[in-house]
This record gives structure tokens, C-alpha cells and sequence, in this order.
């Protein structure tokens, strides 16, 4: 059986998901919702980092691609990464 079977069919609705699973985080067009888990990661990263977020930090970056979009490489990186994680789910059960 080919553990990667499942994955395959499912790459381009993994593509499709990521941005309405950022804006459910709060990463939004408009910005980072107040009182959302972007918010959350953006007051921890804040702290963590003396006052401010920094540039190419987890939390810029997430907030970058809830803006504008992601870009092809944004995409094929978060594709990959929930495919990694299905995978892995599926391996568990």
C-alpha cells in the first residue's frame, strides 16, 4: 500500500484550505483579530521578543500571507507541511 496514496489526491484541497484556516486563526485580510489565536501568537511573540514582532518571524509571516495571499512557494511550504501532518494522522489511526 502506498502510505502517500491519500496525500496525493488531497495536495490541491490542502492548497485551497490554508487561507480560510488562517483567516479562522485570525490572520486576516485586515489584520490580526482581536482576541483570536493570531492574537495570542502575536502578544507571545511581542513579549518574547522585547516589545515588538519581529521581521520573518512565524507570526509576520503567517500575518503576511493572511493579507495578500500566499505566494506559490507560501503555498507549496504550508501544502507540504499539512500533508506531512495528514499523513502522519492517518499513520496514527
Amino acid at each position: 500500500m502506498d502510505p502517500f496514496g491519500r496525500l496525493k489526491n488531497n495536495h490541491a484541497s490542502l492548497f485551497v484550505a490554508a487561507p480560510v484556516v488562517l483567516a479562522g486563526a485570525g490572520f486576516t485580510s485586515a489584520g490580526i483579530a482581536a482576541g483570536s489565536y493570531a492574537a495570542g501568537m502575536m502578544s507571545s511573540a511581542a513579549v518574547a521578543n522585547g516589545g515588538a514582532v519581529a521581521a520573518g518571524s512565524l507570526v509576520a509571516v503567517l500575518q503576511s500571507a493572511g493579507a495578500a495571499g500566499l505566494s506559490g512557494a507560501a503555498g507549496a511550504a504550508v501544502a507540504g507541511v499539512g500533508a506531512v501532518a495528514g499523513w502522519v494522522a492517518s499513520a496514527m489511526v
